[in-house]
């Protein structure tokens, strides 16, 4: 018998038929949830400042008006996300679907800004930690260094250090993060609901710490500008959308996730503003300079000194769950936008655990200069802001381009009509917030213009590395307006030609 020779072709098939990772589907709508739990944890962050300008009622009012809206818009994602089922990244990534028939450059402005405003969480979040450990165990440390604009002391050295641990643990895996979540969501609850119901029990409640400062403080202008800045923590639960690849049933688990996220971020908008600031009233809130230690002081108001010092412990911890959340958001949009052809290449990949190990490691390098450089958690919430409320303008308009460009396309969840012009109202409203409270009232009633340029510089930064992956990396014509398909086989088509 003749030797049998070799196909030539044999080890070329072998090579193009290696597999490329993919994130893992291993979460369900309740693992979503609990990561969502999150949420609440944005609102510690500008809480403080909003009872200082705008009073315990007015900032109760601003609050609850902001969080409904929050679960207007995820209503709508619900509807987005199984559309898109296969997609890593959340609204930005469905408003570059939507928007890139008309104006390819949305979707990279859209998806990176939303990926710094949820990247900046982690440094805000490790600034409140930080700010907390030192008040509640090392009050009488002072130590600080500082040259030109960076600045150190106990607080930011703090942060740093937690910010590196979640890098560590979210790197490791998805699944090691949703255990994470579990945790240390139910550990921040722990003293949250301590100050929304504990102070009726307790006497610590009174009506007279409600007050109403939106008209003498700036009146609409404030309220819009507010409104603004709210917007980054109260629309915060449409994380879920994120990891819509990964979850098990996608089409079924991310609304069910949105929307349980959704009504329990209402829940607890309403009753933490109330019960903390009828607690401490505005005086209290405004006189600390931090906007953070006042929450110590409210919880050993409430539960004694003790207790509370260990209420404290457990609301660091929960908080760190905020940080985990936004490196597992953050990276899970960089991946995503790089896949879309958004960004450079190099954010496109997974490492041996399936999870954005590129993009994690980014968050965590990037926030470390930032803890560094403002050392203020608000400021930081203030450079992140533009490109996160831009995000929830063009995902909310891009619904709209939606229903009229894809009519054939499969819409699990498919909304009624009455939704479109709430869309409309919603995005409008996104986009009075952005002007007013972003650039023409900034400096009067905000914290700066300058922060804002900082976040419109970011989105300058998203187009150069968008032309660059366009040009140089796909070696292909700067292109304005995309075709873009009418049912998924067409999409699939596309891709593998």
């Amino acid at each position: 018998m003749a030797p049998v020779e070799p196909d030539p072709s044999a080890g070329a098939h072998a090579t193009a038929e290696v597999e490329e990772r993919q994130l893992l589907k291993a979460m369900s709508w309740w693992d979503g949830f609990m990561i969502a739990l999150a949420n609440p944890g944005f609102l510690v962050a500008a809480l403080g400042g909003s009872i200082a300008g705008l009073g315990t009622t007015g900032a109760l009012v601003l609050w609850l008006i902001s969080v409904l809206l929050g679960s207007f818009q995820n209503n709508i994602y619900a509807e987005l996300a199984t559309m898109f089922p296969e997609k890593s990244g959340g609204i930005a990534v469905y408003a570059h679907e939507a928007w890139r028939r008309y104006f390819s450059p949305i979707g990279p402005l859209a998806t990176f800004g939303y990926w710094f405003a949820w990247s900046t969480v982690l440094s805000i979040s490790g600034l409140i930690c930080g700010t907390l450990i030192t008040a509640e165990f090392f009050p009488s440390v002072t130590f600080e260094a500082s040259g030109g604009h960076f600045h150190i002391d106990l607080p930011v050295t703090i942060a740093i250090v937690m910010l590196l641990l979640v890098w560590v643990f979210n790197a490791r895996g998805i699944r090691s993060t949703v255990w994470f979540s579990y945790v240390t969501g139910i550990l921040l609850m722990i003293p949250l609901l301590v100050m929304m119901l504990l102070p009726y029990l307790t006497g610590d409640w009174h009506s007279a710490n409600m007050t109403w400062e939106i008209g003498n403080n700036g009146g609409i202008a404030l309220a819009l500008t507010w409104l603004y800045f709210m917007g980054w923590s109260a629309y915060g639960f449409e994380a879920c959308a994120t990891v819509a690849p990964e979850y098990r049933d996608t089409a079924t688990d991310t609304p069910k996730a949105l929307r349980a996220s959704a009504a329990f971020s209402v829940v607890v908008y309403a009753l933490l503003p109330l019960g903390l600031g009828g607690t401490l009233g505005t005086e209290k809130v405004a006189a600390d300079k931090t906007a953070i230690v006042f929450y110590k002081d409210a919880l050993d108001a409430i539960a004694g000194n003790v207790f509370g010092g260990v209420l404290v412990v457990c609301m660091i911890a929960g908080i760190v769950l905020t940080m985990s959340t936004a490196t597992l958001d953050g990276s899970r949009a960089l991946y995503g936008i790089a896949k879309d052809g958004m960004t450079i290449k190099w954010f496109g990949y997974l490492n041996k655990h399936r999870v954005p190990g590129r993009g994690m490691a980014l968050d965590a390098l990037m926030n470390i200069f930032l803890v560094v450089f403002f050392g203020s958690a608000i400021e930081i919430l203030a450079a992140g802001n533009l490109g996160y409320m831009a995000a929830h303008f063009f995902a909310l308009s891009g619904f709209l381009l939606l229903r009229k460009d894809r009519p054939a396309w499969p819409r699990p969840i498919k909304l009624s009509a009455v939704w479109m012009p709430i869309a409309a109202i919603l995005a409008a409203a996104n986009l009075v917030f952005i002007v007013c409270g972003g650039f023409i009232f900034a400096d009067t009633y905000g914290y700066g213009l300058s922060k804002t340029l900082i976040g419109a510089t970011v989105l300058i930064i998203a187009l150069v590395l968008y032309f660059y992956r366009r040009t140089v990396q796909d070696r292909l014509p700067m292109q304005w307006r995309e075709p873009v398909p009418a049912v998924p086989s067409q999409a699939a088509n596309a891709e593998a030609g």
